[in-house]
């Protein structure tokens, strides 16, 4: 059986002016047409041929010789070539570009920009693209905490934070208080593995350093603003992360370890407007 999205061994069952008609060894009654400018060099009826099978634009099933950077099944980052009013379409290396949807885009999409996406036959049997990949990503990975990885963003919750494929295949976040940076859908991040659950294996990731490597650099930073500004500072750990990204270029979770790093040390006390050195506050 010739299967649509999928490379594999085709049998050439005769040659017509416009080029080869392929088969399936097992179902030689049906055929497909390999256009006259992929003919491989002294073709002959019988030959065995690699090729991979799609619609072309008048969503008529042919094969072409070419190696798509997709498959039907496969989870892998494409380049947005072009957005119009039905959808963007998208670079597989293929002559005609691969449909994603509009109804299949977590995000709005950028010429020019990668987004992972996973390879599908919709409901009139055309290969599409979507973004909607958590349901393909597997739990367990052979990770473990501490570990490096690397991963496309695919969405981004509000409320959660940023959802990872890592390796295009394992379900990975970074959560919404690690985010310190401006994070967007199909972005490449290289994050370290900061907890495994327990339920399901699935990876809680962040893009910083061990914490306990960076606090006393966060805290030194911190003491060293609120010498400088006289022993008292504006802000605690009710200040909202916006403001502490612009005055400290630290997250939120960063400044609160800053924090609770020097209360320990009792160099600081936190006050309903602030934080005041211990030297001057008392």
């Amino acid at each position: 059986m010739i299967e649509i999205g999928k490379t594999q061994d085709l049998v050439i069952d005769h040659i017509s002016k416009i080029g080869p008609y392929l088969a399936d060894p097992a179902k030689p009654e049906k055929t497909i047409l390999l256009p006259g400018k992929e003919t491989p060099e002294n073709a002959k009826a019988g030959d065995t041929v690699k090729a991979f099978v799609y619609r072309d634009s008048s969503d008529r099933p042919i094969a072409t010789l070419r190696h798509p950077k997709i498959e039907l099944g496969e989870i892998r980052p494409l380049k947005v070539v072009a957005v119009t009013k039905i959808g963007a379409f998208m670079d597989w290396g293929l002559e005609k570009d691969l449909f994603l949807p509009f109804h299949e885009q977590t995000a709005s999409v950028q010429v020019g920009r990668d987004y992972l996406v996973y390879l599908y036959l919709d409901k009139t049997g055309r290969l599409c693209a979507t973004m909607k990949v958590y349901n393909e990503l597997k739990s367990e990975s052979p990770y473990h905490v501490g570990d490096w990885v690397e991963g496309y963003v695919y969405q981004i919750n509000p409320e959660l934070g940023a959802f990872l494929a890592v390796d295009n295949q394992y379900h990975g976040l970074i959560p919404r208080k690690e985010m310190n940076e401006e994070i967007h859908c199909g972005q490449r991040i290289k994050a370290r593995v900061s907890e495994l659950r327990k339920r399901d294996g699935k990876m809680t990731l962040s893009p910083n350093k061990q914490s306990y490597k960076s606090i006393s650099k966060d805290a030194r930073h911190l003491y060293s603003r609120l010498t400088a500004a006289g022993g008292a500072l504006p802000f605690n750990d009710k200040t909202p992360p916006a403001v502490i990204k612009k005055e400290f270029d630290m997250s939120k979770a960063a400044f609160k370890r800053a924090i609770g790093h020097l209360l320990r040390e009792r160099k600081i006390v936190l006050t309903p407007g602030g934080m005041k050195s211990t030297k001057t506050g008392k």
